[in-house]
């Protein structure tokens, strides 16, 4: 009986590397999943040759059946030392991580040469494609070959998250963040950062397929030319916060210092630097109510 969580896994049986994608980490974000089922029927259709296996994965898989964010805890916060080591039994997210690791095992055992990982998320504000990268191994060499934002320091603020897990086994990669939740575009761009990914490191050619992707073309030609951003500071939440961000912010929207950006519990959040906001939080379920960062010279 195939596994429900394993969207697709294609190889020519050639050797070489191992591309991971995982989708739907929160569940109400399906875009990379939609992605996935679209590069998998395109592959299956034109088989082309290329190095090594690709894999493509549901991660949430029962609070995407739901729609829902997550059922007990974020998944996204989940891979901390302390569960990996005992996982609670009673909650779901935990469960779902366990499971993906023993999928990744059982692929590790193959040999690959290298192993590579794409970690597919939305956000709840409007939002330019960008990459989040952790400075640990060649991840952010490789976050680089790809042609939108790329923002430093997310999984060194924030614990737990799966792209950091990934990272601190040995595998080079980042969490692509497509847009907001709803838009069409999040798709595309999810769908064209896979593309582009099944290129750099699996040694497709797009001429091998039906037809050159016009994801991949729409990532490539239609994206601002690629800046490097670092988080200065994260605002997070206690779980009985009364939190409301200020209505119309957009990542990399800029921001001044005194500028009103939200309420908590009644008072009033403002900024204390010039700067830009990134991942302003609209949506009920979640813990960061907002980070801001600087472009990073150079």
């Amino acid at each position: 009986m195939k596994n429900k969580r394993i969207l697709g896994a294609y190889t020519s049986g050639k050797d070489g590397p191992l591309l991971v994608i995982t989708a739907a980490v929160h569940g109400n974000e399906p875009s990379g999943v939609i992605a996935l089922k679209t590069i998998f029927k395109e592959l299956n259709k034109s088989q082309p040759i290329i190095n090594g296996t690709f894999l493509g994965l549901i991660a949430n898989e029962k609070a995407f059946e739901k729609s829902k964010r997550y059922l007990d805890e974020d998944l996204n916060r989940t891979w901390t030392a302390e569960n990996l080591e005992k996982p609670d039994e009673n909650s779901s997210e935990q469960q779902e991580m366990l499971e993906i690791i023993d999928i990744i095992n059982d692929y590790r055992k193959e040999g690959f040469s290298e192993i590579y990982f794409i970690d597919c998320h939305t956000t709840s504000s409007s939002s330019l494609p960008y990459i989040s990268v952790q400075d640990i191994g060649k991840n952010d060499i490789w976050a680089q070959q790809f042609p939108i934002h790329i923002i430093r320091g997310f999984s060194d603020i924030v614990t737990g998250t799966i792209d950091g897990y990934f990272s601190h086994q040995g595998m080079t990669g980042f969490a692509v963040e497509a847009g907001q939740h709803d838009d069409k575009d999040s798709e595309v761009y999810h769908e064209g950062c896979i593309w582009i990914a099944l290129r750099e490191v699996c040694a497709l050619n797009f001429y091998e397929l039906s037809n050159v992707p016009a994801a991949a073309l729409k990532t490539i030609n239609d994206t601002p030319t690629q800046k490097i951003f670092e988080i200065v500071r994260r605002f997070g939440l206690k779980d009985n916060d009364d939190f409301v961000m200020k209505p119309g912010f957009e990542n990399f929207q800029p921001i001044k210092k005194g500028e009103i950006l939200a309420t908590l519990n009644g008072e009033t959040i403002k900024s204390t630097r010039d700067a830009y906001v990134f991942m302003p939080l609209y949506q009920s379920q979640g813990n960061d109510g907002f980070f801001v960062v600087e472009p990073v010279s150079g």
